[in-house]
């Protein structure tokens, strides 16, 4: 979504004048390219990510002030502050304006499991380029998990994992993988020598199976990735992706978009019209009307013991609560 922004108290400059040349007529305006030394540093570095997983910048486009120009349809230099820029990046941020931040994109390369692709690509706004497995022989490496590291299954959440399997569990586990992964990794070889096709001898590879993309996405896509996959519901693996791209590259890359995007997204806390009316009872110290209207809107469902039903919609805004230091008046 993105509007016109033309109020002066946003910043808007108007377009960029043109120099006239000696004849009187107007002559393109000399541009550089956005440089940020910090990522010029790390610009090929491979940065480490799970046990044998990296991500390395390869080349990025635009910075803070490429957002700033696009929303004020202007590349004029020097016009504007530096709390001026911020305001008006925090102000996009807050009321949703998406398309300047279109104007910032990164390449990157990733070394990551399968398994944890498959989450990546379901962001399909991003443009990429994988390994093939077709062309060439598979990367011989997989990503094996420490003894400590074994998740159980989440008892509330279906997609989610909650605390750690007992260590000699996580041993025998570790073990029987690294068996598993050795293994099957042997027979691939052996039908890769007896000449079986490349692409039907991958089949009985794991999802642990290490892969290689190229990754190029848009700053406001990049960020809606974020969001998403830095959560601490997210899963572990694809976090320690997320992180690493968004405290090593785009804290760095986009300082003040990063700091907007922290603000009013990332430790945000959002309601819903019922939500926010709830919170406003509780605010006038109205327990039973927060609890009436709780019920009224199908929050507070019991059992036939009287007991309340689980439900996901309360317990997220139960959640919401405790960030803000209310009690829900229903425990």
């Amino acid at each position: 979504m993105s509007r016109h922004l033309s109020d002066p108290d946003l910043g808007f400059t108007g377009p960029a004048e043109r120099v006239p040349d000696a004849d009187g007529r107007p002559v393109a305006e000399v541009l550089t390219r956005p440089s940020v030394p910090a990522l010029d540093a790390i610009l090929g570095r491979p940065l480490r990510v799970l046990d044998d997983g990296f991500i390395r910048l390869l080349d990025y486009m635009g910075d803070d002030a490429a957002v700033v120009q696009a929303a004020r349809i202007s590349y004029g230099s020097g016009t504007k502050r530096v709390h001026q820029d911020r305001g008006l990046i925090r102000y996009l941020m807050r009321h949703r304006h998406t398309t300047p931040f279109e104007m910032c994109e990164l390449k990157l390369h990733l070394r990551v499991p399968m398994d944890t692709w498959r989450q990546y690509i379901r962001h399909r706004t991003a443009n990429v380029n994988e390994y093939s497995t077709r062309y060439s022989v598979a990367i011989d490496a997989a990503q094996r998990t420490p003894p400590g590291e074994w998740r159980l299954q989440s008892t509330l959440n279906r997609q989610g994992s909650s605390g750690a399997v007992p260590a000699d569990v996580g041993s025998r586990l570790s073990a029987e993988e690294r068996d598993l992964q050795e293994r099957a990794r042997a027979v691939y070889q052996e039908r890769i020598a007896a000449g079986v096709a490349r692409e039907q001898a991958r089949k009985d590879l794991p999802l642990s199976t290490y892969t290689e993309a190229y990754w190029k996405i848009d700053l406001h896509n990049l960020l809606h990735f974020l969001d998403l996959r830095m959560d601490d519901h997210a899963q572990y693996e694809i976090r320690c992706y997320a992180t690493t791209i968004g405290s090593e590259i785009v804290a760095n890359w986009v300082p003040l978009v990063w700091e907007a995007f922290l603000d009013y997204r990332r430790h945000a806390v959002h309601f819903s019209r019922i939500e926010a009316a709830i919170v406003r009872l509780l605010s006038r110290h109205d327990p039973a009307g927060a609890m009436k209207t709780a019920e009224e809107h199908g929050l507070l469902t019991r059992r036939k013991d009287g007991s309340l039903a689980s439900n996901r919609e309360r317990a997220e805004l139960e959640a919401k609560l405790e960030q803000l230091g209310l009690t829900p008046p229903w425990r």
